[in-house]
């Protein structure tokens, strides 16, 4: 049974319509899977497809775009169903039609709003990926020992098993031992978080609403997806000021947001390789000068 065969058969148990599917054309921009539209009866569909290995994959991502659903004015696209054949997995959702006038403050009013939804503690009930790379999120408590834990320490040890030692490490592990200076008056609500907010996942559709994908997804500090959003490119000076309106960022988030998005630094090291290490580096060492003054 080829691919579009086998998706055709999960979307009818998912949907209960039997209907002709046709594939209307491959998609690109990912880094990590490859991605196609398709037509099933009247509707069109978003696919992503991999190897059979990421089935599990496909699942968190999933269950994180169910868990950003909600009343706060961002289309988060619907998961449909997911599912893998002998060669493939595949993650099926609704299709965005993609490329309406930007509305900034709408995003910023609404990522405020989504950041309102909150649990108890940090993490998540299952853990999922940051691109392909793992993402642990067994809940916790205690903010500081999550990121430090699950978030830098995962990403320096996965760094050194991919050959980076020497300063990167030692001087990482001397940040995970001071960098909680910076919470003494910064006590984050658990949000739900998209997780990987750059600007590469997030457009307006043509009826004009900001559109999220491709999430992350795990409750945390709300800081961390305004700092992921500055970090290559940035979303435009009325996202933040409609942000801000809607929900002040605590004093001291200039200096947490390099914490914050040296997590994504080293994942890119660790997915990428190259001078995301040197990156890296240069980020530690700034915020050790930033906590020794």
């Amino acid at each position: 049974m080829d691919l579009l065969e086998a998706i055709a058969i999960d979307i009818t148990a998912a949907t209960g319509v039997r209907a002709p599917c046709e594939r209307l054309g491959s998609v690109g921009g990912g880094c990590i899977n490859q991605a196609m539209r398709l037509r099933y009866g009247n509707n069109t569909y978003f696919v992503k497809f991999n190897t059979v290995d990421k089935l599990d994959m496909f699942a968190a991502e999933a269950a994180g775009l169910k868990a950003l659903q909600g009343g706060h004015g961002l289309h988060i696209p619907a998961p449909v169903c997911w599912g893998k054949n002998r060669q493939s997995a595949w993650l099926v959702m609704e299709h965005l039609e993609l490329g309406g006038r930007p509305r900034p403050q709408a995003l910023g009013e609404g990522l405020a709003a989504m950041h309102r939804m909150i649990q108890a503690d940090y993490g998540w009930y299952r853990n999922n990926t940051i691109g392909s790379t793992p993402q642990p999120n067994s809940t916790c408590n205690d903010w500081i020992e999550f990121w430090r834990e699950r978030r830098l320490r995962f990403q320096l040890e996965l760094a050194a098993r991919n050959g980076v030692t020497g300063a990167l490490q030692s001087r990482g592990e001397l940040l995970l031992e001071l960098f909680p200076t910076l919470f003494e008056s910064h006590h984050p609500q658990a949000s739900v978080l998209h997780g990987d907010l750059w600007s590469g996942n997030h457009a307006y559709t043509y009826s004009g609403k900001p559109a999220i994908f491709d999430p992350a997804v795990y409750f945390g500090d709300r800081e961390t997806d305004l700092a992921m959003t500055e970090l290559f490119g940035g979303f435009g000076r009325e996202f933040y000021a409609a942000y801000n309106s809607a929900w002040p960022l605590d004093s001291g988030y200039q200096v947490r947001k390099k914490l914050y998005n040296l997590y994504h630094i080293l994942n890119h090291f660790n997915l990428f390789g190259g001078a995301y290490a040197g990156q890296a580096q240069s980020m530690i060492d700034s915020l050790l000068s930033e906590l020794r003054r």
